[in-house]
C-alpha cells in the first residue's frame, strides 16, 4: 500500500492512496525538498536544496546542488530508482529540478519536474 502525499482521508474515511508511479514521484519531491533535520529519528533525510537557494548562482554551487542532490535521491531510494539525469537551475526566485531516472523494479523510465518559488 502506497500512502499519498501529501497525506489526507480517502471517502472512505481511510489514509488515500496512490499508484506506485506517483509514489515514488512523491518520496522524490520529499527528499528534494526537505532540509536535513527536519525529519525525527532521521536527521540525515533530506538533499539540503532548500538551504541553498539563497547562494552565489556559480557554477560551483550548481555542482554542489547537483551533487548532493543525487547522492540523497541515490542514498534514500536506490533500492527503488536510478537517477539519470538531474539538473538543478535558480532563476531569480524560481528553482527548478528536472530530473529523468528509471524505476528498477519495471525498468521504466520517467521524468519530473519540480518547481518552487521563495
Amino acid at each position: 500500500m502506497n500512502i499519498d502525499y501529501p497525506f489526507h482521508f480517502d471517502q472512505k474515511g481511510g489514509a488515500a492512496t496512490a499508484p506506485t508511479d506517483k509514489h515514488i514521484r512523491d518520496m522524490i519531491e520529499q527528499i528534494l525538498f526537505t532540509n536535513p533535520g527536519e525529519r525525527v529519528n532521521h536527521p540525515d533525510f533530506g538533499s539540503g536544496l532548500m538551504q541553498l537557494v539563497f547562494a552565489p548562482n556559480t557554477p560551483e554551487v550548481a555542482a554542489a546542488l547537483q551533487f548532493t542532490t543525487q547522492a540523497s535521491l541515490q542514498r534514500w531510494l536506490g533500492d527503488l530508482i536510478q537517477v539519470q539525469a538531474l539538473q538543478v537551475t535558480c532563476r531569480d526566485s524560481t528553482l527548478t529540478i528536472d530530473i529523468k531516472y528509471s524505476v528498477l523494479l519495471t525498468n521504466q523510465s520517467a521524468t519530473a519536474q519540480f518547481i518552487r518559488t521563495v
